[in-house]
């Protein structure tokens, strides 16, 4: 019987693969384990790599995730691909210490806790080689978790723990999968305290691979702290497509003063150039932040570029009838204004996303089907 599932996700790490089943074997002797990789469909066939090592290892499987991204999901279907009673989750770039597993599993089982987080922020801990913006984000991050977690956490950033299968059932229904930071997304899910454990571990130097923590981290982790805050009254995408679109606005206002005032233009073709730019910036950054993880690259990204400013036109048109019939229906201008606003951002969001960032899928989904003759 297998007692603990190592659920390690993927995306470009195929070389990393031998060295960290060869750790997780010295590590984890004695105790009957599987190791899950979540694979995003990695370009360079990782999930070929962990197939045909699966074949003369049964304790290797790989889940191969097809037109999905995000560590946090890929995480979150590892841990219910496995019956194990004990799951951990760690990184495959070989800097989490496997060595202190048995120690975790130890301490969960002998204390009957929830969870057990391997923490670089306890006494015999280190961040390792982290530069000092990135220990900045970490610390940023830990200050956004006491806004929706119920109990201190040395390091909710910690992509490094191990848990007790009940608490994953418990919470998994309410858990946002948004991002990379899964932790936070659990302990925030809990209706109740959570009973934890910490365990200190230095963060190792990287030895392959590429960073995954940037400044887009940091703006996915907020976007999982506003869906825990909000996220039953209103999508946290909405909320960042809408912020986006704030600063659309200012940028329009600012264009359209710049053309109008100072080059002289015709304030309708000053209007318009405005516009344009105002909606070609809104396209590139919700294509960089609102949906990064269904990005819209090469020449998908310039249909979809087309696709916005049809749709945006359309909320543009819907504005300006609805605001007017409500004008003449009685309600300040600034009411009526506000009403057409709202209305159309939602327009906007909904229609974008069935449309706009759904390209992506529905080229690959063409490219999958059938030939007829």
């Amino acid at each position: 019987m297998v007692e603990l599932a190592v659920v390690l996700p993927t995306f470009k790490e195929r070389e990393n693969v031998a060295p960290v089943l060869a750790a997780l074997e010295r590590a984890l002797a004695g105790i009957h384990y599987e190791v899950i990789f979540v694979d995003d469909d990695s370009p360079d066939e990782t999930a070929e790599l962990i197939r045909g090592i699966s074949l003369r290892d049964p304790r290797v499987r790989v889940l191969q995730r097809i037109h999905r991204r995000g560590l946090s999901s890929a995480c979150v279907e590892g841990m219910m691909a496995t019956a194990a009673p004990y799951i951990a989750v760690m990184d495959a770039d070989l800097q989490h210490d496997e060595t202190i597993l048995p120690a975790m599993l130890a301490t969960l089982k002998q204390q009957h806790l929830d969870l057990v987080i391997a923490s670089r922020n306890m006494p015999g801990g280190s961040m390792g080689d982290f530069s000092r913006e990135r220990v900045a984000i970490s610390g940023f991050g830990k200050t956004l978790s006491r806004m929706v977690c119920r109990c201190e956490l040395s390091d909710p950033m910690s992509g490094f723990f191990l848990l007790d299968r009940a608490f994953v059932h418990e919470v998994v229904r309410s858990v946002s999968a948004i991002g990379f930071k899964i932790l936070v997304d659990l302990v925030a899910s809990c209706r109740r305290p959570v009973r934890f454990a910490e365990v200190p571990y230095r963060f190792r130097t990287r030895q392959r691979g590429e960073s995954k923590l940037d400044i887009m981290v940091l703006i996915e982790y907020l976007q999982l702290v506003l869906d825990k805050m909000v996220g039953d009254l209103i999508p946290a995408r909405f909320l960042l497509f809408s912020v986006v679109g704030a600063l659309g606005a200012l940028l329009n206002m600012a264009a359209l003063a710049m053309l109008f005032r100072w080059f002289g233009l015709e304030f309708t073709i000053a209007l318009g150039v405005a516009t344009f730019l105002a909606m070609t910036s809104n396209f590139f950054l919700n294509n960089t932040v609102t949906y990064r993880d269904r990005r819209l690259k090469g020449s998908m990204l310039w249909l979809g570029l087309v696709s916005f400013y049809a749709v945006c036109s359309v909320g543009g048109v819907i504005t300006i009838m609805l605001s007017e019939f409500l004008r003449r229906a009685g309600l300040a201008w600034y009411t009526a204004g506000a009403i057409a606003v709202v209305i159309t951002s939602v327009w906007n969001f909904s229609i974008t996303q069935l449309v706009t960032w759904r390209l992506q899928r529905r080229r690959h989904a063409s490219r999958s089907a059938p030939q007829q003759a």
